[in-house]
């Protein structure tokens, strides 16, 4: 307040005082700045190091991103540009409410949709967090080399992480290292070697496991390697470096990757850093700062409406996701046809609310379904059963179903959410690679080439952990006491099996890799994934009609919606961000194909 007094007197002095005089009050020395003694120490760099392990989930503060906008728009978990662009859940709430969602769901983005602008700042935040680290780490001294690989690589992962977010969104992007002097940079070069090197150095130089839960260490940095080598189909370098991972990688306390006995186990805050965390975003619920800046403000909006979790009613899993978990009589997919098998709801039936009978659907369906869409009359983790339309804010917009990996049980509620603000928070973490993940990809680089019944081995083991009664729902033995204890019986039909030996010869490549896409679309859906996967694979153009034609003949949000080939692989280039790079006739950045 001192200084801003100062100021003003400045400012309302019309005469008698000489301007020099404001100048003598104005320059002063910077308050709470460190030294560069201070800074460049290891201690020091570490801290920068966890300013920009902060930046990982976009948020700035209590609703607010880096750089500025709301949370939701740069959130780590891409739950708008990877699963409401990619149909695995509608925006949700109504027409209304964050209409800058539309376009992006509806596929008529442009440039000057403000998300893609706050999403750019706050990636190029975290990057530029990074860099500060890894130029503190060219000037430093009286620091240990294995303190400064593994800084070092530590910053460089996140680097890496970074852009690759950016490539994936955008595409076509300016690179700023820890060197760059000019920052008017061009987006004309690829960057990939730039992500590859990044994530090659990090593999080098960090340990095999970290002192503290959190931190990446070497085989995080092989599986981003391997997954970066995915994304531009160099399939036999993924492949050697998945073998390794698979075989020989631990996580951060040294234990041997697997896949957890329960799937709801990576979603639930009591369970989390667990063996299948590869790399995960760390949130922390009521950690004593009375806000909820560090319990995934990201996804705030993303609960039930009307219910005990207050707000907001958005990311509503959509038909489509919740169809492709139905199940034949053998336990497998309808990978061709999973919409002419749907589940059944109440969308669109007149007088039908949470008051009426409603039994659930009684075919055969995979039991992730239950653990990723909340659908009526199923347990709703320990609140009760899942009302159906009385927890939806608007049914007819945005369809029956509510969001589940994202939330907090009741007996847990003091310990793992966070309530410090109008939304709440939850310390549940944001997966960006786990496991499943990781099998999922090596089965896809597999099949790539030619290994299919490797990459049918690897596909079950995902399956199985599915079909372990262990990972089921199951009713409760009171549904008026629902943190009383759940029976013996299945909350509905569960049946999954693993593909019978031989199934993906005989199916071929392209059948093989048809039936792993569609593995991933049911293990990972609602993890901000699916976009940026049907996108790779080319086939986004009929995913996507297939999500509207079917979720468009009863919800109004994605009528008459398009995807675009040779346009909509990427997302625009932000507007602001081609005027800040502008002589005031051409930009430094290239708008991408497709878009003005």
């Amino acid at each position: 307040m001192k200084n801003i007094k100062l100021l003003s007197v400045c400012a309302l002095t019309a005469t008698g005082i000489l301007v020099a005089s404001c100048k003598k009050y104005l320059e002063q020395p910077a308050l709470g700045k460190l030294s560069g003694a201070q800074v460049f120490t290891s201690s020091g760099l570490d801290g920068l190091l966890i300013g920009a392990y902060s930046a990982l989930d976009g948020g700035g503060g209590d609703g607010g991103a880096l750089g500025g906008g709301s949370a939701w728009e740069s959130a780590g978990s891409n739950w708008v540009y990877g699963s409401v662009a990619g149909g695995d859940a509608h925006k949700g709430s109504d027409g209304t409410d964050q209409q800058s969602i539309n376009a992006i769901a509806q596929w008529t983005v442009d440039a000057s949709n403000g998300f893609l602008n706050t999403k750019w700042k706050a990636v190029y935040e975290g990057i530029t967090r990074c860099n500060s680290v890894l130029s503190g780490l060219n000037t430093v001294s009286g620091i240990s080399d294995a303190d400064k690989k593994n800084l070092g690589g530590q910053a460089h992962f996140l680097r890496g992480h970074y852009y690759f977010e950016l490539k994936k969104m955008f595409n076509n992007v300016p690179y700023i290292d820890e060197n760059t002097t000019d920052f008017i940079v061009a987006n004309d070069q690829d960057i990939w070697p730039k992500i590859e090197a990044d994530f090659k150095f990090a593999y080098d130089n960090l340990p095999g496991q970290q002192g503290q839960i959190g931190r990446v260490n070497k085989w995080a940095a092989a599986a981003y390697l391997a997954k970066s080598y995915v994304y531009q189909k160099k399939w036999t370098d993924a492949d050697a470096l998945f073998t390794t991972i698979i075989a020989s990688g631990t996580n951060s306390g040294g234990v041997a990757y697997g896949l957890t006995d329960n799937y709801e186990d990576n979603f639930n805050a009591a369970t989390k850093n667990n063996k299948e965390t590869v790399f995960a975003v760390q949130q922390a619920a009521n950690d004593g700062t009375n806000t909820i800046s560090e319990a995934n403000n990201g996804d705030m909006l993303n609960f039930p409406y009307n219910s005990p979790f207050r707000c907001c009613g958005f990311f509503q899993p959509s038909m489509d996701l919740a169809n492709s978990f139905r199940t034949d009589a053998l336990g497998l997919p309808y990978v061709n046809d999973y919409n002419s098998h749907p589940l059944k709801t109440d969308q669109g039936v007149d007088g039908v609310s949470s008051g009426n009978s409603f039994t659930p659907d009684a075919g055969n369906v995979d039991p992730r379904l239950d653990w990723t869409v909340g659908r009526r009359g199923i347990p709703f983790l320990d609140w009760g059963l899942h009302p159906g339309k009385d927890w939806i804010r608007e049914q007819s917009y945005a369809g029956p179903y509510s969001p589940k990996k994202n939330t907090y049980f009741q007996a847990t509620q003091g310990t793992y959410s966070d309530q410090h603000s109008w939304a709440p928070g939850t310390a549940n973490q944001i997966n960006i690679i786990r496991f499943a993940d990781v099998l999922l990809l090596a089965a896809e680089t597999k099949a790539q080439l030619g290994q299919l019944d490797a990459a049918q081995t690897l596909v079950n083991r995902v399956r199985a952990r599915a079909a372990n009664p262990a990972g089921f729902v199951y009713t409760y033995k009171s549904n008026s006491d629902p943190m009383g204890g759940y029976t013996t019986t299945k909350a509905a039909n569960y049946v999954v099996a693993t593909w019978p030996a031989g199934t993906f010869t005989v199916l071929g490549k392209d059948g093989a890799l048809k039936a792993i896409y569609f593995e991933r679309k049911i293990e990972m859906g609602m993890e901000g994934q699916r976009f940026f996967d049907i996108s790779r694979w080319g086939i986004a153009q009929q995913a996507l009609a297939a999500y509207y034609t079917f979720d468009g003949g009863f919800i109004t949000d994605i009528k008459g919606s398009s995807w675009t080939p040779n346009k909509n692989e990427y997302f625009p280039i932000p507007q602001p961000q081609r005027d800040i790079m502008s002589d005031g006739t051409t930009s430094k950045l290239k708008q991408n194909q497709g878009y003005n």
